[in-house]
């Protein structure tokens, strides 16, 4: 199973990470989505699954939950904007990811056998930062990644 990631798109779907995420058979988002139209658009793509980030505000965000268990085949990802707000351990939990956005700053790494997955932003590019996304393979119990920057 493919799952895209997806994070701070602050209302922009750009074509390039329509086109990286085709293909995938879920896509998380994990918040500052920024308009509803975001979600239509990545909903042509496949299943989404996302959560409501610091910036979602308006009255169309507030039925999404802040934070989101996603089960991908049988295996759990986490699903929050930011990091700083993860309040249990996730392999106590079960978890085999971490979904977190908010940073702007794309990042894989692997804590403990929980792999740690901020996609960076899709959305308006912030200072230097790339615009990017991610990719994760899910065989089993096994979960990998991938940090996908876009040409834009």
């Amino acid at each position: 199973m493919t799952v895209g990631v997806i994070s701070d798109t602050h209302g922009l779907v750009r074509p390039e990470a329509a086109a990286a995420l085709h293909g995938v058979d879920l896509i998380v988002h994990a918040g500052d989505i920024g308009t509803p139209a975001v979600l239509d658009v990545l909903r042509h793509i496949a299943p989404v699954a996302a959560i409501r980030g610091n910036n979602d505000t308006a009255p169309w965000a507030m039925s999404l939950p802040e934070t989101e268990v996603v089960e991908a085949e049988s295996t759990h990802l986490y699903v929050l904007h930011d990091l700083g707000d993860l309040d249990l351990d996730p392999g106590v939990a079960g978890f085999r990811a971490v979904i977190a956005g908010h940073s702007h700053r794309p990042q894989l790494e692997d804590r403990g056998g929980v792999l740690f997955v901020n996609p960076g932003s899709a959305g308006p590019r912030r200072f230097t930062l790339p615009v990017a996304l991610a990719r994760l393979t899910i065989r089993g119990d096994d979960v990998t990644g991938e940090l996908i920057e876009l040409d834009v």
